[in-house]
């Protein structure tokens, strides 16, 4: 079976986490750059990554890549390259660009180039006059950077961010795909208690869940590439039914997801028995600091509020100095804060164990992790409203 290249694109800071994945998956990484990885596949691993992947954006298959300094050089250069593989007769194929640092700058003469090539080699290799665009959607990216032109197709179509669970969203909701990420980084697994101090619409604790249920987070969704002749639908099923099969459904999992605004909360329930992650989480309604814990090994994963705006920021930060004062008395917990708000460890009162960069959106955020002192066997951690 041929193998192409495919481009799992993520956000800046998750291209190492996507890598793993990948690898965990089986496949053969070829680069990685500034968001994106790149690596080998043949048809059925297209389904496979858009399937399992949880923490890159889109998977793109690429068409072709070359050098292009003038409209011309894109026109010819895109018209050489075999679209009839890919793009049926009838394929309704729009085109998306970008171009840095590159003589063609112009973005909408790029898409414009791609978009009449693209017609015309499939007029003349389909021998018809016109393209009529009726069936499987196939969305072309044509991205120019310091003149090398690399062209596309999205084989994801929705973002691989909506896994189809949220059906009740809260103000600036954290993506899945950065969620899960949260997750990967921390030392959390299925047999250690998670807690979530400001759930929101319940974000980390349903990624936890699918983790630790290994729960594909693309199993129910469609996909673009779902439509495609490259990939005969038995291929499609063949990996949704492994996925199935690999769901651990005997798994005990131990979640506390905690916020103190009611609506949050409703949310969140709804989201997780959308999920299917209900029975895995324990929510409720509460300030963080009328919270009883003990000090076993518990896993903390928390995105508090940022305090973007000026008024809001001597509130945010007595409550990152509460949370100082809460949490820091644990020294079997690891704790794990994502936020924008600038001297976090010295109202915390502690200096991180290590700091990663990451992008909450396009806020810049620094991922907090704090170690505690390893399990030696399996704990649990109680905990009761005073």
């Amino acid at each position: 079976m041929e193998n192409f290249q495919l481009i799992a694109t993520t956000t800046f800071g998750l291209e190492a986490i996507v890598k793993r994945e990948l690898i965990e998956l089986g496949f053969e990484i070829i680069k990685t750059e500034n968001g994106k990885v790149t690596f080998l596949s043949d048809a059925q691993g297209i389904a496979k990554a858009n399937i399992w992947l949880r923490c890159a954006d889109r998977v793109l298959l690429k068409v072709g890549e070359f050098k292009a300094m003038t409209f011309d050089e894109l026109f010819d250069k895109t018209q050489s390259l075999d679209w009839s593989y890919f793009i049926t007769k009838d394929g309704k194929f729009n085109v998306n660009g970008k171009s840095v640092k590159s003589t063609l700058f112009s973005i909408s003469d790029c898409q414009a180039i791609v978009k009449k090539s693209i017609a015309e080699n499939l007029k003349k290799t389909y021998k018809i006059d016109w393209c009529p665009e009726t069936g499987a959607d196939y969305t072309v990216l044509v991205s120019v950077l310091k003149d090398i032109a690399t062209l596309t197709i999205d084989t994801s179509g929705v973002a691989l961010h909506k896994r189809g669970y949220r059906i009740n969203a809260v103000t600036a909701p954290l993506k899945e795909t950065l969620a899960a990420a949260l997750v990967k980084l921390s030392f959390w697994n299925k047999e250690r208690l998670l807690y979530d101090a400001f759930c929101g619409s319940g974000t980390i604790p349903i990624e936890a869940a699918l983790i630790g249920k290994n729960i594909a987070p693309g199993i129910t969704r469609d996909f673009a590439s779902k439509h495609w002749s490259i990939i005969p639908e038995t291929m499609w099923r063949d990996e949704i039914r492994k996925a199935y099969k690999a769901i651990d459904i005997d798994a005990k999992i131990s979640i506390i997801a905690v916020d103190i605004d009611n609506q949050n909360i409703i949310a969140a329930k709804e989201n997780a028995d959308e999920a299917g992650v209900a029975d895995c989480i324990t929510f409720i309604n509460d300030d963080f600091r009328n919270i009883k814990y003990e000090n076993n090994y518990a896993i903390l994963i928390s995105n508090p509020p940022y305090g973007e705006r000026l008024s809001e920021r001597d509130e945010v930060t007595k409550l990152n100095k509460d949370m100082g004062i809460v949490f820091n008395k644990f020294d079997t917990w690891s704790l794990y804060f994502i936020t924008s708000y600038i001297g976090f460890e010295n109202v915390f009162n502690r200096k991180a164990d290590r700091l990663r960069k990451l992008y909450n959106g396009r806020i810049e955020t620094k991922y907090y992790q704090f170690y505690g002192l390893r399990p030696p066997i399996k704990s649990s951690l109680k905990i009761e409203n005073k």
